[in-house]
């Protein structure tokens, strides 16, 4: 997890995480992993689960001795901030690089958050059975709090070409943290109510490093920072492509693109059921995604055909692509 950054809240969480890149970096592993396909890690005194970068790698972890998952539990008895019962989409793409997107990210990240509602969004509905408003401990809402609702229409509220001039090569967190405000105000987001629903995807063009991507090791991450506008949450997502097919997923015969909605729906699950790490559901830190990192499988919706990472259901009691 990470914790540094311009009026970051609490550390950011859960990292998507390369296999390789932590041990090149000096990385040292700090006891055994709880969550299947995680491996606990440290960066510069943060800690991080590592999510292998290939099937190989996630198949050699799981094979490892390791404790059973945990079942989330809601780590607040807060009202608010602990799920977004009504979750909205601002994508910013950040940058004039954006003029070079040679795997067509920006159209199909659009296509995907457009399309993902209603009855094709079989993957979605596992984020129903998860509410706020309940004591601290819950594990089950049994139709108490304020529950995810399934959006009934697209979950893509608004698209901005931040193109006024060039994102930084190498986007520091506080960098992040402040085009996450910049877009909050750019959609008009400009108090907290109207922020508890949103979450801001900072999509960073090709050949940049947002907060060390891909050295620091991970695929992307999620946070909030406070602000005039309240409590904002966002999404770090690089330009995934740029670690060419089969980077950040594990489904069989990937695309370029795979491995970026992969990353994407891990961290949008983890905001709607986690916005402000970690007062939401979690398991140890682990959040919904972290859990499922070993489990991707192809959702067709009316826009397309996507990646989409597993997800943990209590109500299952393990990891499912559907609802």
């Amino acid at each position: 997890m990470r914790g540094r950054g311009r009026s970051i809240g609490v550390a950011a969480c859960c990292a998507l995480l390369l296999s390789g890149v932590a041990a090149a970096a000096g990385a040292s592993t700090v006891g055994a992993s709880a969550e299947p396909g995680l491996a606990p890690v440290t960066l510069a005194g943060h800690r991080y689960l590592v999510r292998p970068h290939s099937r190989a790698g996630v198949k050699a972890i799981v094979a490892g001795a390791r404790p059973a998952i945990s079942t989330l539990a809601v780590r607040s008895s807060a009202r608010k901030g602990v799920v977004t019962p009504k979750p909205a989409v601002y994508v910013v793409f950040w940058g004039s690089q954006w003029s070079n997107d040679p795997a067509g990210a920006a159209a199909a990240l659009q296509q995907f958050f457009a399309g993902l509602y209603g009855a094709p969004d079989t993957w979605g509905t596992i984020l129903s059975q998860y509410c706020e408003g309940v004591p601290e401990g819950t594990t089950n809402c049994a139709g108490q709090g304020i529950p995810v609702v399934h959006p009934t229409q697209s979950t893509l509220r608004g698209v901005w070409f931040d193109n006024a001039a060039a994102a930084p090569r190498k986007a520091t967190a506080n960098q992040l943290a402040a085009e996450a405000v910049a877009a909050a105000e750019h959609f008009g987001n400009t108090t907290q109510k109207l922020n508890l629903d949103a979450q801001y995807v900072v999509a960073s063009p090709t050949g940049t490093h947002p907060d060390g991507f891909p050295r620091t090791g991970f695929c992307a991450w999620h946070n909030f920072t406070s602000s005039p506008d309240g409590n904002v949450a966002y999404t770090n997502l690089p330009y995934v492509p740029d670690l060419g097919v089969g980077g950040c997923t594990t489904i069989r015969t990937p695309t370029a693109l795979d491995g970026d909605f992969s990353t994407e729906t891990h961290e949008y699950a983890e905001t709607v059921t986690d916005p402000w790490p970690l007062r939401g559901w979690s398991a140890s830190g682990s959040e919904i995604g972290d859990e499922c990192v070993q489990l991707d499988a192809r959702l067709t919706l009316a826009t397309g055909t996507f990646d989409v990472q597993g997800l943990w259901s209590n109500a299952a009691n393990g990891c499912t692509t559907t609802g």
